[in-house]
C-alpha cells in the first residue's frame, strides 16, 4: 500500500513539472527567434529573402539600435553556451559552434568607436539606397508603393548618419585625407539633373507591369520623380555640405587604424573576425613576404619563356601595349562575356553539383566606377527570382587589361563567388546558415582559390594570361603585407602603392583604389590569401592520402557542401571527408 502510494505521488509530481526541453529543441527555438530578430532588425536584407512583412521600412542604424542589437546578442549568447553540446547532432555542435562565434563578434564589435565610421571613398549609406532596387522585385503596385515609402524614409536616416559621423568626427574616428579620392561624386552623382536617369528612379523608367493600371502607373511615377527631384535631392545635397564643409576639411593625417583611439585593438579584432585565425599581425606580414617571394619568382620564369629580358620588362609590356586594353567600355563587356561562357562549359569537369540559380554581368554605377575596384559580385535571390551579378568596371578602359579578364572572372563569377554563394543559398540548412553566415576567408579564399582553378580549366593559355594570373596572386600577396604595413607598422599610403607596383602587374589606377580601399577597411584584404592557402593545403593533403582514390569534382563539393565556414572548422570537415573517402573507395 506504501508503496503504491509512493508511485502514484511521484507520478503526480512529475505531471506537475514543467517538462525539460531537449538540447537539440532548445537550440532550434533559439535559432528561430535569432532569425527572426535579424529578420526584423534588417528589413532590406528580410526583403532580399522575400520576407514581405518589412517590405516598407528601411533599417534602423542609430547608435540606440546598436546597442540594443548588441545587448540582445550578448542574450542569446547567454541561451547559447547552456546548451550542452552532448545532446547535439554533428551538424547542431558545427552550427552551434558558427552561431557562439558570430554572436560574440558582434557583441565584440559594437564596443569599438569605429562602428560610427559608416562610410568609405566607394560606399556609404547614400549608396546602400542608390542600389536599393537591384536587390528588390517589382511586380505589383505594392512593391512599387513600398519601395517609395522606403525612398521617402531616406532623408531621416540620412539626418540620422550625419549625426553619427558628426559625432565619429568629433571623437576622433575619422577617414585618412588620402583615401577620400572620388567621396563627392559618390554622393553627387547619384541624382543627376534630369531625376528619371538615377538609379533610385531605375524601377519606374522600365517597362509597367500588367498587373500596374495604366492610370495608377503614371501616379507612381510622378510620385517618384517628385521624391527624387524634392525631398531626396534635398537630403543629398545636405550630405555633400556637411562633406564638403566639415569632414573633409578635418580628415585624419595618419592612415593606419592604430592611430585612431582604441585602434590597436580594433585592428587585432578584425584580424580574428576576417581571417577565422589567432595569427598577429607580425606573423601575417612575414608569411606575406615569403609569399611576394616565391611568385615573383614564378613571374620570372613566365617572362623568360615569353621571350622577355626580365619579369619589370613584361610587365611593362602587358601595363603599356595597346593591344591589351579595349577601347570602349561594350568591349570590354563583350570580351568579358565570352571569357565567362568558355568558363561555364568547364564546370562539369570540376563539381558534380551545380546551382540552379544563374548569374549576370553588368557595369558598376558610373558615380562610384572611377573610384572603387575593378569587379565585384552581388549575390541573387532565389525566392525573389534575382540571379547573382557580376559587376564590371568600364572607367578608365586604359587601365583594365584585357589578359586579366580570366583570373578576375573566374574569382566574381564562377567557379568562384556566384558558385559558392548560390550553392550555400541551396543546402538543406537552417535559413541562418545559409543566408546570414558568410566568413570572409572561406568566401573570399574559395574566389581566389578559383583563379588557380583556371589553370586547370586552360584558361591561361598565353603569356600575358599566365602573367595576369600570377599577377593576381600576387595581388592578394601583398595585401597580407600592405595591409599589416599600413595598419600595424607604420607604412605610408605611397609606401603601400611602391611595394604593390614593384611587386604586380596592376595598372595605377587599380592600385590607387585598392590601397585606399585597404585603407578604409582594415583587415579585410588578409582574408583571401590566408583562405587560399587553407585551401591548397587541404587539397595537397587530400592528394597525398588518398593518391589514386582522389576525385577533384567530390573534394570541391566537399569543401563547398557545408557553406562558409570559418577555417578550423573547414580543416576538421576535409580531414573527415578523407577518413570517409579513403574507407569508400576501399
Amino acid at each position: 500500500m506504501r508503496g503504491s502510494t509512493l508511485a502514484m505521488a511521484a507520478t503526480a509530481l512529475a505531471l506537475a513539472m514543467p517538462a525539460v526541453a531537449a538540447p537539440a529543441d532548445d537550440f532550434k527555438a533559439l535559432t528561430d527567434e535569432y532569425w527572426a530578430f535579424v529578420m526584423r532588425e534588417n528589413p532590406v536584407f528580410a526583403s532580399m529573402l522575400g520576407k514581405r512583412d518589412y517590405d516598407d521600412r528601411l533599417d534602423d542604424i542609430s547608435l540606440a539600435a546598436q546597442d540594443r542589437r548588441a545587448a540582445e546578442y550578448g542574450r542569446f549568447l547567454a541561451r547559447l553556451e547552456r546548451i550542452p553540446d552532448a545532446g547535439l547532432s554533428p551538424a547542431d555542435r558545427v552550427n552551434k559552434a558558427i552561431l557562439k562565434r558570430g554572436l560574440a563578434e558582434a557583441v565584440e564589435g559594437n564596443r569599438f568607436g569605429q562602428r560610427m565610421m559608416l562610410f568609405t571613398n566607394r560606399s556609404g549609406w547614400h549608396q546602400n539606397i542608390a542600389g536599393l532596387a537591384d536587390a528588390l522585385t517589382f511586380r505589383t503596385a505594392a512593391d512599387y508603393d513600398n519601395y517609395l515609402k522606403r525612398l521617402a524614409a531616406y532623408p531621416a536616416l540620412n539626418d540620422e548618419a550625419l549625426k553619427i559621423s558628426a559625432r565619429a568626427l568629433a571623437e576622433g574616428y575619422v577617414l585618412p585625407c588620402v583615401a577620400l579620392d572620388g567621396v563627392e561624386q559618390t554622393i553627387s552623382g547619384v541624382i543627376p539633373a534630369d531625376p528619371t536617369k538615377s538609379r533610385l528612379y531605375a524601377p519606374f523608367a522600365a517597362e509597367r507591369p500588367k498587373t500596374v493600371p495604366a492610370a495608377d502607373w503614371t501616379a507612381l511615377q510622378t510620385r517618384a520623380r517628385t521624391l527624387i527631384d524634392g525631398d531626396l535631392r534635398a537630403a543629398y545635397a545636405r550630405h555633400l555640405a556637411w562633406y564638403s564643409g566639415s569632414y573633409k576639411p578635418k580628415c585624419a593625417t595618419k592612415v593606419g587604424a592604430s592611430s585612431l583611439p582604441g585602434g590597436k585593438a580594433y585592428y587585432e579584432s578584425r584580424i580574428r573576425s576576417h581571417t577565422t585565425t589567432k595569427l598577429s599581425a607580425d606573423e601575417i606580414h612575414a608569411l606575406g613576404l615569403k609569399e611576394v617571394a616565391r611568385i615573383r619568382a614564378e613571374m620570372e620564369q613566365v617572362a623568360k619563356k615569353a621571350g622577355f629580358a626580365s619579369r619589370a620588362a613584361m610587365i611593362a609590356d602587358l601595363r603599356t601595349n595597346p593591344k591589351y586594353y579595349a577601347k570602349t567600355p561594350e568591349e570590354l563587356m563583350q570580351a568579358t562575356a565570352r571569357e565567362l561562357k568558355k568558363i561555364d562549359g568547364k564546370m562539369p569537369s570540376l563539381f558534380t553539383v551545380l546551382p540552379r540559380l544563374p548569374y549576370g554581368i553588368r557595369e558598376i554605377p558610373a558615380e562610384t566606377a572611377e573610384g572603387t575596384t575593378t569587379a565585384y559580385y552581388n549575390q541573387g535571390s532565389p525566392e525573389n527570382g534575382i540571379a547573382g551579378t557580376y559587376y564590371v568596371n568600364t572607367s578608365k578602359l586604359n587601365q583594365r587589361p584585357l589578359w586579366e579578364i580570366p583570373p578576375l572572372s573566374v574569382h566574381e563569377a564562377v567557379p568562384g563567388h556566384h558558385h559558392q554563394i548560390a550553392l550555400q543559398q541551396e543546402l538543406p540548412q537552417p535559413e541562418w546558415r545559409r543566408y546570414g553566415t558568410f566568413f570572409t576567408a572561406f568566401v573570399e579564399g574559395w574566389g581566389l582559390y578559383s583563379e588557380r582553378l583556371g589553370i586547370e580549366m586552360g584558361l591561361y593559355d598565353t603569356p600575358a594570361k599566365d602573367m595576369g594570373r600570377l599577377s593576381y596572386e600576387m595581388w592578394r600577396a601583398t595585401r597580407l603585407v600592405v595591409d599589416t604595413g599600413l595598419h600595424a607598422k607604420g607604412w605610408s599610403k605611397d609606401r603601400a602603392i611602391a611595394f604593390m607596383t614593384d611587386n604586380s602587374a596592376l595598372s595605377a589606377a587599380n592600385i590607387e583604389a585598392e590601397v585606399n580601399r585597404y585603407i578604409a577597411d582594415p583587415g579585410q584584404a588578409l582574408a583571401y590569401k590566408l583562405g587560399e592557402l587553407k585551401i591548397r593545403e587541404l587539397r595537397a593533403r587530400a592528394e597525398q592520402q588518398l593518391g589514386g582514390k582522389f576525385d577533384l569534382r567530390s573534394f570541391h563539393d566537399a569543401v563547398l557542401g557545408q557553406g562558409s565556414v570559418p577555417l578550423d572548422t573547414l580543416e576538421t570537415q576535409i580531414n573527415a571527408w578523407i577518413s570517409a573517402e579513403g574507407a569508400r573507395r576501399s
